[in-house]
């Protein structure tokens, strides 16, 4: 059999069936959400479509038709692809879409006290070519010729689905999905969209902290608090050893910022380097229990899950605490600060405000995932890298960066010339091939 797809008659026929699709379809190109990225567009653009031949009013249908609270239906748009009806019924499989009434009065609508309100529901963004679905939270934004697309990896869970961050005026504007078959096909959950809206919250950490005699938190540069926390830890290590010491890392830290972490434990000599993964519900499509995106790389380097630490800090036998992330609050973990408010040192590095600055000697702000570069690795261990997509606040630096220049700062061997990433994923690279050799 031959197929021509690109002779006269099929052209035509291509064109004429546009021309119906864009028959009732309204002309407001100049200000739809969807132009620039709309399918329909691209496609009138190619048939050579510009102008109707029908002179009837165009169908007026409802503009703003709720489907849920994170979704909009504007019904003038909708060209009846049955895009988001076969996704609700054969992907969610949560089935709140259908067809409804007959012929040219047929209509996307929700089933009767029924709302789209699953756990993939904003994949119906991406999937309409039109734009007749929007998000509420992004509807009028920014134009999509404004957005510059930077490849990463989502850190919702231990998933690691691969993701695009839209970036405009230095800020993520939206999260949406990349396709890789191995990992998440074309799409993604809800909570890892909305995910990185935390790297604009007002609650952000963007001063190094250190506690005054006064008992209260005070702002200083960077430099002086990397001073007190070396000063602290060296003066438990002298007066008790460094057994009384010990590491909680953050599952969400990259592969090169855990091995500096661990470096630094072991050079430092503490035997507790600990790792804390809150955990929540799962499903069979992508959404994964860890809650985390690199806590099979913290296994992988030597961590341990912290529930042992926990219950040793609980016994007594930590005295000072290096803490990375706030995941050790979780109810499996401490639940509760408190408890470390009778160690003589904690440090603390974080990316937010959290209950652990009631009881932080140092607080060390520290980068989001989208604001850095590295690898992470996900449930099936696959390795995934990260890209930078918007940039750091000044003086706010990535995890390992952070604990090379305590380490320097400690006198500890090993950290005596300055901070490379590609050196330190070089390292890391190295660490592990000795680890799999052994």
């Amino acid at each position: 059999m031959v197929v021509w797809t690109q002779r006269d008659r099929v052209t035509r026929a291509r064109a004429g069936v546009l021309e119906f699709l864009l028959l009732n379809h309204p002309l407001d190109c100049p200000i739809c959400d969807s132009a620039g990225q709309c399918a329909l567009q691209d496609r009138a653009f190619d048939c050579g479509v510009t102008a109707t031949r029908s002179r009837e009013p165009r169908r007026a249908l409802e503009k703003r038709v709720p489907l849920s609270p994170t979704l909009m239906l504007d019904r003038e748009h909708c060209i009846l692809c049955r895009r988001c009806v076969s996704f609700c019924h054969h992907i969610s499989g949560s089935g709140e879409l259908g067809i409804f009434e007959r012929g040219d009065r047929s209509l996307v609508d929700v089933f009767p006290g029924r709302e789209v309100d699953d756990p993939y529901s904003m994949n119906l963004v991406d999937l309409c070519p039109t734009g007749a679905i929007t998000s509420r939270d992004a509807r009028s934004d920014v134009r999509p010729w404004d957005l510059r697309a930077i490849p990463s990896v989502c850190g919702g869970c231990a998933r690691g689905c691969n993701v695009y961050l839209d970036v405009a005026d230095g800020r993520v504007q939206r999260c949406r999905p990349r396709r890789n078959d191995a990992v998440n096909q074309s799409w993604m959950c809800d909570y890892g969209r909305r995910s990185f809206t935390a790297v604009e919250r007002p609650d952000r950490l963007a001063r190094a902290q250190v506690r005054g005699e006064d008992g209260a938190l005070h702002a200083v540069p960077l430099d002086e608090a990397l001073a007190e926390a070396a000063r602290r830890l060296r003066a438990l290590a002298d007066a008790k050893g460094a057994g009384v010491i010990a590491g909680v890392a953050s599952p969400h830290a990259s592969n090169e910022d855990l091995l500096c972490f661990w470096r630094l434990l072991e050079e430092l000599g503490t035997e507790s380097a600990g790792v804390a993964v809150r955990r929540g519900e799962s499903d069979e499509i992508l959404i994964c229990a860890e809650r985390a995106a690199n806590a099979a790389g913290a296994l992988m380097l030597g961590f341990v899950d912290a529930r042992p630490l926990v219950e040793r800090i609980q016994g007594g036998g930590v005295d000072g605490l290096l803490v990375s992330g706030h995941e050790l609050l979780d109810e499996s973990y401490l639940g509760d600060a408190a408890l470390l408010g009778k160690l003589d040192s904690v440090i603390l590095l974080d990316t937010h405000q959290s209950p652990l600055l009631r009881v932080a000697h140092v607080v060390l702000p520290v980068r989001h995932l989208a604001e850095k570069e590295g690898l992470v690795t996900n449930a099936e261990g696959r390795v995934q890298r990260l890209r930078r997509a918007v940039e750091a606040r000044p003086g706010v630096l990535d995890e390992g960066e952070l604990l090379y220049r305590l380490a320097r700062e400690l006198g500890l061997e090993g950290f005596d010339v300055e901070y490379s990433l590609d050196a330190v994923s070089a390292s890391l690279a190295d660490s592990l091939n000795e680890r799999a050799s052994g």
